[in-house]
């Protein structure tokens, strides 16, 4: 996993700059992480150690997202900003550094989606006439079927 590495690649520290796709890398200088006390697994520790982890990113201020962007995310995240800033928490893990990367992790998957080109349209299409005749002739062959499995009922009554 290479959110495992810095920069520099030494293992066991969180990257500085955020890649959510190819074009767009969210500086370091502009995430904000706040920590706190987990109230997740941990036993005895949990409650000594400072595991869980808020990440912030003003999405309204950010010099990083073109303008396009930013407008596709501000309406498609609206349910979720506060003030223009999305807030993701991470509290699974007992350890703190697995939770960073894991909030890392998770804002780079919703501003990725959140900045993606909206889909094309639908274009609506009609069955073709071989379909339809196809379509007629299976309810034809069911309704047969149906109709062989009768009870015809006309015995003797003697």
């Amino acid at each position: 996993m290479s959110n495992r590495l810095d920069n520099a690649g030494h293992p066991g520290r969180v990257a500085d700059d955020l890649r959510v796709n190819s074009w767009l890398v969210i500086p370091a200088s502009e995430l904000d992480e706040r920590f706190s006390r987990s109230s997740g697994p941990g036993g005895q520790s949990v409650n000594t150690t400072d595991s869980r982890v808020e990440l912030s990113f003003d999405i309204q201020r950010s010099p990083s997202l073109p303008g396009y962007a930013r407008e596709r995310a501000l309406g498609r995240l609206a349910t979720r900003l506060t003030d223009g800033v999305l807030t993701i928490a991470a509290s699974r893990e007992r350890s703190q550094l697995l939770n960073r990367l894991a909030a890392r992790e998770r804002l780079a998957a919703v501003l990725r989606e959140a900045v993606a080109a909206p889909p094309n349209p639908r274009v609506a299409t009609r069955p073709s006439r071989a379909a339809r005749q196809r379509r007629v002739d299976d309810k034809r062959r069911h309704a047969q079927t149906k109709r062989n499995r009768r009870y015809q009922g006309g015995g003797a009554a003697d």
